[in-house]
């Protein structure tokens, strides 16, 4: 299993999945109606490391994954 927390404004509690990849976890991340808005738009951390390429990223159990959506300030 790999936990899952949503930051800032998605606001979603966070959730435990069994998933292994980050492809995976798109997958599983998209039926939940909440995230219609961030999927496409957010980017991944896979413990407190941020990851590009994603989609092939494994997962291991333990993992502790963070979806971060875009911000922007001053």
């Amino acid at each position: 299993m790999i936990k899952v927390e949503f930051l800032g404004p998605i606001g979603l509690n966070p959730i435990e999945l069994n998933v292994k990849t980050v492809e995976e976890l798109s997958e599983s991340l998209k039926k939940i109606s909440a995230m219609d808005q961030w999927i496409g738009i957010s980017a991944i951390a896979i413990n407190d490391k941020m990851v590009t390429n994603s989609e092939d990223c494994m997962l291991s159990d333990g993992d502790v994954v963070s979806v971060l959506p875009p911000v922007c300030g001053g």
